[in-house]
């Protein structure tokens, strides 16, 4: 069956929300679980499409996975499966995050090339070459990487060329279990990463310097199952954020340590919204239009690339002039002329698009690109007169729990229709 959403614009969004645990974090927090025999479980988990993708590639590996709400129980066996099967692997970016636990624990690791958003290429030549330091040879063959360690992994020095989130978390889990040290320099910092290195200390790994540029790893011979809570997703959290600035309207997030979108709220304050913090959520109030503000995405600490169609979202209808730049992925625009079919004015330049805010969007059929992108178009939608169709929502099911639902309990005028 293929879903589309009915957004019709025009309301103002009101009313609390808590937000479920990352994305970004439990597919990585469930592949960590591959390093070590017995039951792992994980609470707060978010309940999205992609969790059970993941569980289907554990399981494919000799894992027993069972998901009751917003808890997942992972009983990893003795012995695993080395090879990680295509069918369940090519649908979703985050599964090739089991090659560092796979090699580290097997030796061996065959994991096909995955899939995912359409946001640009995303290459694995730092996850190999970081392989290839502590001891591993890899390479492609048949749609796949290969790895593999004829003896125990060694400890290296590893400098990434780039912060990157994914091959961060494959060096972490493929080090912990490795012989020695491991010094891992230039490593990503975002939260999602100090989540998985606390996951792994409660496991008995031992690990410093996570959420700094420099992280250092100990090997140990063993690990032991845990019990984790997930952190809190905090582009949700920012999503819901624009969504109250878009709308004119007042929303309060919970579930969420502010300072993980320390710079999105700062973004959000120059546009003239009111922001307030708390221990574990914020709120976001505006009562008037919307101020242009430029925006450029970096690694943490820096604005975070899965705002970007947020921010652009909202620099549609803002007044003035905004330049957003995108640093990460290069075809992160694309659905810039989905928001274009809406009425916005904007111009593509390379990594740059700048866009003039207009009053209102006029509705129009969109299509969504990835998780992010549809999130982006549904905000705008609430934005335009009438009522707008956006199909390929199953993206943005992949990234938000319970979307349709938290939109409407807010005051949206939003169903989803079955084909």
């Amino acid at each position: 069956m293929k879903e589309r959403f009915l957004v019709r614009g025009g309301a103002r969004l009101e009313g609390a929300v808590k937000v479920s645990g990352a994305k970004n974090s439990v597919l990585k927090l469930m592949a960590a679980a591959l390093l070590a025999e017995g039951t792992t479980t994980l609470t707060n988990c978010p309940e999205i499409l992609d969790v059970p993708l993941m569980r289907d590639v554990l399981v494919g590996l000799g894992c027993e996975v069972t998901i009751e709400g917003d808890k997942v129980y992972i009983t990893t066996p003795a012995q695993l499966s080395s090879d990680a099967d295509f069918e369940a692997v090519r649908q979703f970016r985050a599964s090739v995050c089991v090659l560092g636990p796979l090699t580290s624990r097997c030796g061996r690791a065959v994991v096909a090339l995955p899939g995912g958003d359409a946001i640009g290429s995303r290459p694995l030549d730092m996850h190999q070459s970081g392989l290839e330091k502590m001891g591993a040879t890899t390479r492609i063959s048949h749609g796949a990487v290969v790895a593999e360690a004829p003896g125990r992994l060694r400890g290296a020095t590893i400098k990434l060329d780039f912060p990157s989130v994914g091959a961060t978390e494959n060096i972490l889990t493929a080090a912990v279990l490795a012989e020695g040290r491991t010094v891992l320099d230039n490593a990503a910092r975002e939260p999602e990463i100090v989540d998985l290195c606390l996951m792994l200390r409660q496991m008995g790994a031992q690990i410093s310097g996570e959420g700094t540029s420099t992280i250092t790893i100990d090997g140990v011979d063993k690990l032991h199952p845990t019990s984790h809570e997930v952190v809190g997703d905090r582009i949700v959290a920012g999503t819901w954020a624009y969504a109250a600035v878009m709308t004119q309207g007042d929303i309060t997030v919970g579930g969420i340590n502010p300072a993980h979108l320390h710079l999105a709220l700062e973004k959000l304050k120059s546009a003239g919204a009111s922001v307030e913090t708390y221990e574990n959520g914020f709120r976001v109030r505006m009562d008037h239009r919307p101020k242009a503000v430029d925006y450029q995405t970096l690694p943490f600490p820096g604005f975070p690339t899965d705002l970007q169609p947020m921010a652009i979202g909202l620099s549609t209808i803002a007044e003035g002039v905004s330049v957003i730049t995108e640093n990460i992925f290069e075809s992160r625009f694309r659905f810039v002329d989905e928001l274009m079919r809406l009425g916005a004015d904007a111009n593509i330049d390379g990594h740059h698009v700048v866009l003039r805010g207009v009053e209102q969007l006029s509705s129009t059929s969109v299509w969504s690109s990835d998780i992010r992108a549809g999130a982006g178009l549904v905000l705008a939608a609430l934005c335009a007169d009438g009522v707008t169709e956006i199909h390929d929502v199953y993206h943005i099911d992949r990234g938000y729990p319970e979307f349709v639902e938290i939109l409407s309990s807010l005051g949206a005028d939003i169903k989803r229709v079955c084909d």
